[in-house]
């Protein structure tokens, strides 16, 4: 089991979110600390593209309150959360904050390289290689389109 458990999300995935929360209830101490995270672009796009030109306090008010529903979903009702949005790119600051939280665990969910986040994977690949921590990845519930070979992916 593990005491602090940095999970990355991307809050406009409630099916990601629901994955990797109820992973992490089976992974998590009983008196360990969850930590939710979720990376924007303060110039709009990025990681988690779902964020426009807004201001970066709306923006960040945005995450926070879709991660804090998620949480609140997904969670047990004995359970919270530490809510983390940050502004940049998303596979240095995820490995900079499981850093300066000391987490023993960090649990991400990727689709891979096929979808219309390309840099996803890339992002997974930083995260894993440079994280202070043992670095989780589940896959997607998401099935690939029919017809579609990896190969096929940029």
């Amino acid at each position: 089991m593990y005491r602090k458990l940095l999970i990355a999300i991307d809050p406009e995935d409630d099916g990601e979110g629901k994955r990797a929360l109820e992973a992490a209830m089976d992974l998590l101490a009983e008196d360990g600390e969850l930590h939710l995270a979720s990376v924007y672009n303060p110039g709009g796009g990025g990681f988690f593209p779902h964020v426009t030109g807004e201001a970066p306090e709306q923006k960040e008010a945005q995450v926070r309150e879709v991660l804090d529903l998620l949480a609140r979903k997904y969670l047990p009702l004995d359970r919270d959360a530490h809510l983390h949005v940050v502004a940049g790119n998303a596979g240095e600051k995820l490995v900079g904050l499981a850093g300066q939280l000391c987490a023993d665990l960090m649990l991400l969910v990727s689709r891979g390289g096929c979808g219309h986040w390309s840099l996803r994977r890339a992002t997974v690949e930083y995260v894993s290689v440079n994280a202070p921590c043992p670095v989780l990845v589940l896959p997607s519930l998401e099935k690939a389109e029919p017809g579609k070979s990896e190969e096929g992916c940029n």
